[in-house]
This record gives structure tokens, C-alpha cells and sequence, in this order.
């Protein structure tokens, strides 16, 4: 148990000092002057050729066959639900919650052992 506490504890110091390696090259870089960059040159323009005509092809005349009709089937009537009696429910007793008292009595601490 010792040993992976201490190489957890070694860990964390071995992550600490790699972040600060991290922290000064990170403020090395922001130091740092950035150079004077040459300007993109501005670029013509090209012209593109006219694209050549297509004539236009004949479109195909496809013949369809009619579709067929769905024949109407008798629709079966449905068997009537018979009727569910309403049952009347019995009055609900009245509410027979017990009086909470008001106040509750103060505690006294227990009285302390004597010495003699």
C-alpha cells in the first residue's frame, strides 16, 4: 500500500515539473516577436471559356397499363359492448386524524452525578 502512495506522490511531482517546462515555453513564445510577413500578391482574374451547348434529348413516352381497381369487400359490423352497470361507492368515513398538541414541552438535561 506504501509503495503505490509513493508512486502516485512521485507522479504528481514528475507531472508538476513537466508543466512548468510547458509554462516557460509558453512564455518564451509569447516574448517572441512575430516577424514582418511579405504580402500575398493580388491575382487575375482568369476568364473560363463559354461551356458548348447540348442539344436537348428526346424524352421516353413510357406507356403505363392502368392500375387495377381494389374490389370493395363487405365491411362486418361490429358485436355491441354490453353496458357496465354504474356502481355507487359508499360515503368515505370522516376525517379521524388525532389533535397534535400545540407546544411541545421544554427538556431538562438529566440531573448530574454528585461527587462526594
Amino acid at each position: 500500500m506504501a509503495s503505490s502512495s509513493c508512486f502516485i506522490f512521485a507522479f504528481f511531482i514528475a507531472m508538476s515539473f513537466s508543466s512548468m517546462d510547458i509554462g516557460l515555453a509558453a512564455r518564451h513564445l509569447l516574448q517572441t516577436t512575430t516577424p514582418n510577413l511579405p504580402g500575398i500578391p493580388s491575382l487575375n482574374n482568369p476568364t473560363l471559356p463559354p461551356l458548348p451547348s447540348f442539344p436537348t434529348l428526346p424524352q421516353p413516352q413510357a406507356t403505363v397499363p392502368p392500375l387495377p381497381t381494389i374490389p370493395s369487400l363487405p365491411q362486418p359490423s361490429l358485436p355491441t359492448v354490453p353496458k357496465i352497470p354504474q356502481l355507487t361507492l359508499p360515503p368515505l368515513p370522516a376525517n379521524s386524524l388525532p389533535n397534535l398538541p400545540s407546544s411541545f414541552p421544554s427538556l431538562s438535561p438529566p440531573p448530574s452525578p454528585s461527587t462526594p
